[in-house]
């Protein structure tokens, strides 16, 4: 049986089989001895998605040090207010916060991330993530992709009555040229637009 540490667009953390292509963590561990999540979701404000692999070390993903939480691909982690961890993707997170101090953009991050989604003010950037209803959608090419578990699965015209879930400030962040890792499925509708 799979783990409670999947995480979808809006930060919510499920049990599915599927991994994805990235890792990461909510500052810390917090899970409890049944490898189950506790009532808190996160252990700090500093969210990070890593690399699956880094200098072939092994960890238990809910062991004593952190809980490990899993992403569809970037774009997922970034829609759920994680940003690139500065240890094993440092190249990454050195673009993505160019000159900002990365704590000061974790606090905001924070904040930004318990407001919930919002209301659209500027066309989006690739990579940004929105949602219609409970359904999360992400932003390539000018249109829509149905975001799941194991991949994107369709391909729609962007919805005017759409909610930004990705943080305004990592949307900032995209808007000004961040190149996120998606996950092979969405290049499938490239070709066709």
């Amino acid at each position: 049986m799979p783990l409670q540490n999947r995480v979808d667009p809006f930060g919510v953390i499920h049990a599915v089989p599927e991994r994805g292509t990235l890792m990461g963590n909510r500052g810390g561990k917090f899970h409890r001895d049944d490898q189950t999540p506790g009532k808190r979701r996160w252990a700090s404000h500093h969210w990070i998605c890593c690399d699956l692999d880094f200098k072939a070390r092994h960890h238990e993903p809910m062991g004593a040090g952190y809980t490990s939480l899993f992403f569809l691909d970037e774009v997922t982690a970034l829609a759920a207010g994680h940003r690139p961890c500065f240890e094993c993707r440092r190249g990454e997170a050195k673009a993505f916060l160019a000159d900002e101090r990365a704590d000061a953009f974790d606090r905001r991050v924070h904040e930004e991330r318990m407001r919930g989604p919002q209301d659209i003010s500027a066309p989006l950037p690739d990579g940004a993530m929105v949602c219609v209803g409970d359904a999360a959608f992400a932003i390539r090419r000018g249109q829509m992709l149905r975001w799941s578990f194991a991949g994107y699965d369709g391909a729609f015209p962007v919805e005017p009555t759409a909610k930004l879930l990705t943080p305004p400030s990592i949307t900032a962040i995209l808007a000004r040229g961040y190149q996120p890792r998606w996950h092979s499925s969405a290049q499938q509708w490239d070709e066709r637009t």
